[in-house]
């Protein structure tokens, strides 16, 4: 016995869903600027959702958030419709740049170990956390106003995690001035973070 099943064109909720998504698509394939505010103004409560539970920081998400939709925009042409939807691919690069946020916060934190940390080696425990916040305020001002060489070579090192090496081959410099230039960097840092501390402690 055959059933015949008539097709009433009805659209169910999903279905409308899912259309609309394919049309979003297309029109992010196509660069248009209309659709991409429309796919930013779907998936930008849920992105930054994504980066604030796993950064913990809402000025961080918030970047984060940015550069996935600025990535989606300049990668629009590597997305594949017929390897996922929309919305997966999404959730696809604001996994990555999340992992890259991490990665950068862990190497300002090394920086900072680097630049503050006691001579011989001992770090205070009582009013850590305070001296922790105390000194990246102290060292993105005192970054600020390194010569332009040295800010840009610890920059390359500690943000792009680049070698010297590799430093040497981006800026053109010689691997010697590199080397100069990250020595004399760290320690006028160093001697700024203290003076800091000191005029801090003294106030």
């Amino acid at each position: 016995m055959t059933t015949n099943v008539r097709h009433t064109g009805v659209r169910t909720p999903a279905t409308q869903e899912a259309r609309y998504e394919e049309e979003l698509a297309r029109g992010l394939l196509a660069a248009d600027e209309n659709a991409f505010a429309a796919v930013y103004r779907r998936w930008g409560s849920l992105v930054h959702t994504m980066a604030t539970r796993s950064l913990g920081d809402t000025f961080e998400a918030e970047d984060v958030t940015q550069q996935v939709f600025l990535g989606a925009w300049r990668g629009r042409n590597g997305y594949r419709p017929e390897k996922g939807p929309l919305g997966g691919w999404l959730v696809g690069i604001t996994r990555r740049k999340i992992v890259d946020a991490l990665a950068a916060r862990t190497r300002r934190l090394t920086l900072i170990e680097t630049v503050t940390h006691d001579a011989d080696g001992r770090r205070h425990e009582v009013g850590a956390t305070t001296d922790g916040v105390l000194d990246r305020v102290l060292l993105v001002d005192a970054l600020s106003r390194l010569p332009h060489g040295q800010r840009e070579v610890l920059c390359l090192g500690f943000y792009q995690d680049l070698t010297q090496a590799q430093i040497a081959e981006r800026t053109g410099m010689p691997l010697g001035t590199v080397k100069s230039h990250t020595r004399r960097g760290l320690h006028r840092l160093r001697e700024a973070v203290e003076q800091g501390r000191a005029e801090e402690n003294t106030a």
